[in-house]
């Protein structure tokens, strides 16, 4: 019990230091993280090789259960935080210093070697193994935790933890490998270690979610040119991040008419797949153009502004929101056509309730269509939507059409309309 009491000390003494270090890279130089790392691997192998302490499930070694595992997750805390040109360094670094120390050993085997106490002599295969293994599951890790962005993208524990875990998993047995035939290591030290590495995988992935959520800010980084395997890892997450961020309306922060296109064809395929309803709304400010002409474009800004804040808050956050043209406005929406009527009718009551708008006495228009009533793509449920939403004008304003024949009022094919 003491044992495990203490590999759990001295994982949460590693990782504390090294974040300590790694936070503050802008101060110091990310060259400190980096060399504090190379030194733990220094120490990580020699203990790998030579201490083992016993534990309930078999013989461990701190030396691979901690520091190896924590050298992982400080690689994909590198990664995850700066970019593949900064993580390829260390792993580079470490594999070519890696192949130096081979060289030299090389060299000094040919001196005439002292025996060991128990006869043997120090064997080169094993370096060269865990040089290889080091290399791949540098690599491993970052690319399973980038294949897990398309599936966990919102589960960041869940998705450091099973690559974590994997990686390890699979160096383990690689490990075991080589020491089971060097040192003739029974089976009890690749379980002991396995339960030991996944212990691990836990403890660092929990730790590095609480530095990641509470002390480091999110940021959009920009990825710069690599030429080598790391061009693979195409920063999944930050690239659409930064995506999302230009595809949205500079005045609004709504999602603009390039993305309401590409979202539209999207939600209109998702829903042919899986039947779901889909439905279309566009609003429409009435006489918006009154504003700009009295209280000038700056207030016609702010209006449009607030707008927006009541659509985001009525359609919710599952519902996506676009400004599609200057006072025009869409939403998409997985309800079927009665309850998209209602939303637009929450909609418009919302915005002649609203603080913000109600001086201006402000009211919409409304045209809702819904997949699948004589409309199979998205120009068609658009076309539809967008001639309610004329009839709607047409008919008197402040109000929402689904149908055509909701109000009868003048021509509904008549395709001009006020502001």
């Amino acid at each position: 019990m003491l044992n495990s009491f203490l590999l759990l000390a001295e994982a949460v003494l590693y990782f504390g230091v090294m974040v300590t270090l790694f936070r503050f890279r802008a101060r110091i130089g990310l060259g400190v993280f980096v060399c504090a790392l190379g030194v733990m691997h220094f120490l990580e192998t020699y203990l790998a090789s030579v201490f083992y302490v016993a534990l309930p499930f078999g013989m461990v070694s701190p030396g691979s259960a901690v520091l190896f595992s924590g050298k992982l997750v400080m690689l994909l805390l590198l990664y995850i935080k700066e970019d593949a040109a900064t993580v390829r360094q260390p792993i580079y670094g470490l594999l070519l210093g890696n192949a130096l120390m081979i060289g030299l050993v090389l060299i000094l085997r040919l001196h005439a070697i002292s025996p060991l106490p128990d006869g043997k002599a120090p064997d080169i295969g094993f370096m060269v193994w865990g040089t290889s293994l080091l290399f791949v599951d540098a690599i491993l890790i970052i690319l399973l935790y980038e294949k897990l962005g398309g599936y966990l993208r919102d589960q960041l524990f869940v998705r450091i933890l099973v690559s974590v875990a994997c990686v390890l998993s699979f160096d383990q047995a690689g490990f075991f490998t080589a020491l089971h035939f060097v040192t003739g290591a029974p089976i009890a030290v690749f379980f002991g270690g396995w339960y030991a590495k996944m212990s691990a995988a836990l403890a660092y992935s929990l730790m590095l979610v609480a530095y990641l959520r509470w002390l480091e800010a999110r940021q959009i980084a920009v990825p710069r040119g690599i030429s080598d395997i790391f061009d693979t890892l195409t920063y999944r997450e930050r690239y659409e991040a930064l995506v999302k961020h230009v595809g949205r309306d500079g005045l609004t922060g709504l999602l603009h008419r390039g993305s309401f296109e590409t979202d539209g064809q999207a939600a209109v395929a998702a829903s042919q797949r899986t039947a779901r309803p889909l439905s279309l709304l566009i609003v429409d400010v009435d006489h918006f153009k009154l504003i700009n002409d009295r209280f000038g474009h700056a207030e016609g800004d702010k209006v449009l502004k607030s707008i927006a804040a009541v659509l985001t808050e009525v359609a919710g956050a599952e519902q996506k929101v676009f400004r599609i043209g200057g006072e025009e406005f869409a939403i998409l929406t997985e309800q079927p056509h009665a309850v998209a009527r209602l939303l637009g009718e929450s909609i418009r009551h919302a915005v002649k309730a609203s603080a913000s708008t109600s001086r201006f006495e402000l009211t919409v228009s409304v045209g809702v269509c819904t997949l699948g009533e004589a409309s199979n793509c998205l120009a068609d449920i658009f076309a539809l939507a967008d001639e309610r939403l004329y009839k709607a004008k047409l008919a008197g304003r402040d109000r929402v059409i689904g149908e055509l024949g909701d109000d009868e009022a003048q021509d509904p094919g008549i395709r001009t309309r006020s502001a």
